[in-house]
């Protein structure tokens, strides 16, 4: 993924990436968003390999942002209102440690931020359970295969984006209006 002087990168699993992928891509202040897998045990893993639990990789989006125009903290707003983050290793009818609620961070602000949000939202009861979103840095990053970038945008009409990710972007673009990339 390329990034510009000046950006930042948050790596974030909220499910099936392309959920996810499609939300921030629509996020004001967001450069690029990659689809791919981390914090597994195998090297370059497909997407069949993590599909089947096997590799310890969660389906993630490297998001590069400018910090100028949107913050890590703002992203992690969004990031919790367009997934369910009290569900241990599941996202609706995707099962499997490969769609696990996870904060991939990239140094030790970006750890203090993602606990501190955490910390806030769960002691505002705004969710129906305990918080699973696990907190860890990236590692064993890798890129998912290309007919998996900008997925939605080319198939909207498949069953899965109609159903699935459509209302996810829709949810964000209701809840997050002043935050919709112009």
């Amino acid at each position: 993924m390329n990034t510009n002087a000046g950006s930042e990168v948050a790596t974030l699993g909220g499910g099936c990436f392309w959920c996810t992928e499609a939300v921030f891509l629509d996020v004001e202040g967001v450069l690029a968003v990659e689809s791919g897998y981390c914090n597994g045990h195998v090297s370059n893993p497909s997407y069949e390999q993590v599909c089947s639990g096997d590799t310890g990789h969660a389906e993630v989006v490297r998001v590069s942002f400018d910090p100028q125009r949107i913050a890590f903290r703002e992203l992690l707003e969004i990031f919790f209102v367009v997934h369910d983050p009290t569900t241990l290793n599941r996202q609706g009818n995707d099962v499997g440690t490969q769609y696990r609620s996870g904060i991939y961070t990239h140094g030790d602000e970006q750890d203090r931020i993602a606990r501190e949000v955490i910390a806030e939202l769960q002691a505002s009861g705004a969710m129906r359970g305990k918080v699973v979103t696990e907190v860890t840095p990236e590692r064993n990053y890798w890129r998912a295969e290309a007919y998996h970038q900008n997925y939605f945008a080319q198939h909207p009409g498949q069953g899965y984006c109609a159903f699935v990710v459509a209302p996810k972007v829709e949810k964000f673009r209701k809840t997050f209006a002043a935050r919709q990339r112009r």
